[in-house]
């Protein structure tokens, strides 16, 4: 089995343990192929995260040059024992980050085969460090607080420019980078889990999301099927029932994550992803692996369905009787 989108304690700051210790970890558990995935680093003082300031931006480039270094090295040591996949995790904030990317990507070369497309800021803001700053995006769509957060013309959280802003951002990423994976499609309802994105009082909103959808299979990107909602009290993975849905019909390429940030998380929370994908009718996966020619965004790199039936893979067996309701 497989996981695209991992994070270690090495190389940011909000996670945990080495990245071996997660390579290991990995290995333990049975993955075939694991993707290291650690964040590109911010290039504006004010975009960085509290635990993150007291480095400074020029560390956080340093800290991800030493990461492709070490990435590199593990995927030799352990090659006989798994399969790595060295990426990186965009964000967008805003063209600086477009422009810095460029030149990273140009910096490392091949050494950086793939990338997971996420964006966690809309407006500049974080949407997913914790709920008060969250608030404080909505609150920059709208005018006037009103019991600590704002409201629009309805009375409600101005939800149609956020969810607006956040699906043209990651539409406009898709179109410049061609981003191999789609990181935690809809992140954007983290805080707001039971919203559904095709409701018509967000006005425009589902159209985004369905070209952004259309967009990506049209340059074959996988989905991540994400298990770190699970930790963050979800009751699906990332994308949530709507999104998912939309995606199968379709025929969008999910894949698997577990977005772990340190050894602990490694395949956490797959048996609940199992279920997931057993209750919403996922009949196919698709994972990346290494390929002579170059796809569309100019990465050595390939999409390629699982052999089989997914659910019989004897990677599922560690979880027993957890599996039980999905067997």
């Amino acid at each position: 089995m497989h996981s695209h989108h991992s994070h270690s304690g090495s190389f940011c700051q909000h996670a945990a343990g080495t990245l071996e210790e997660v390579v290991l970890e990995a290995i333990e558990k049975g993955f075939k192929v694991y993707g290291l995935s650690e964040h590109v680093p911010r290039y504006r003082e004010r975009d960085l995260y509290p635990e993150e300031a007291r480095s400074g931006v020029e560390k956080l480039g340093k800290q991800f040059d030493a990461y492709v270094v070490e990435a590199q090295r593990l995927k030799e040591a352990y090659a006989d024992k798994i399969t790595l996949l060295v990426g990186a995790e965009t964000d967008f904030i805003t063209d600086l980050d477009y422009s810095a990317l460029h030149s990273l990507l140009d910096k490392h070369g091949d050494n950086i085969e793939y990338l997971v497309g996420s964006v966690h800021h809309v407006n500049e803001r974080p949407i997913d460090f914790d709920r008060d700053t969250w608030q404080e995006c909505l609150s920059s769509f709208s005018a006037g607080p009103t019991d600590g957060m704002d409201l629009d013309d309805e009375g409600e959280p101005p939800y149609t420019a956020y969810l607006s802003s956040y699906f043209d951002s990651q539409f406009t990423f898709m179109e410049r980078y061609r981003p191999e994976i789609i990181g935690h499609f809809d992140l954007c309802r983290l805080y707001v889990p039971l919203m559904r994105l095709n409701n018509p009082k967000y006005e425009g909103v589902w159209a985004k999301v369905e070209r952004n959808i259309d967009f990506a299979i049209g340059y074959g990107a996988c989905f991540e099927l994400n298990a770190a909602a699970f930790r963050k009290g979800w009751k699906d993975a990332y994308p949530g029932e709507d999104v998912l849905k939309l995606i199968i019909s379709k025929g969008g390429r999910l894949c698997l994550s577990d977005d772990s940030h340190g050894p602990a998380a490694v395949g956490l929370n797959f048996h609940l992803l199992y279920d997931y994908m057993v209750r919403m009718g996922v009949r196919d996966l698709w994972h990346l692996e290494r390929h002579d020619e170059r796809n569309v965004a100019g990465r050595k790199v390939r999409a390629v369905q699982y052999n089989g039936d997914w659910k019989e893979d004897p990677f599922w067996s560690q979880f027993g009787p957890e599996l039980e309701r999905g067997l």
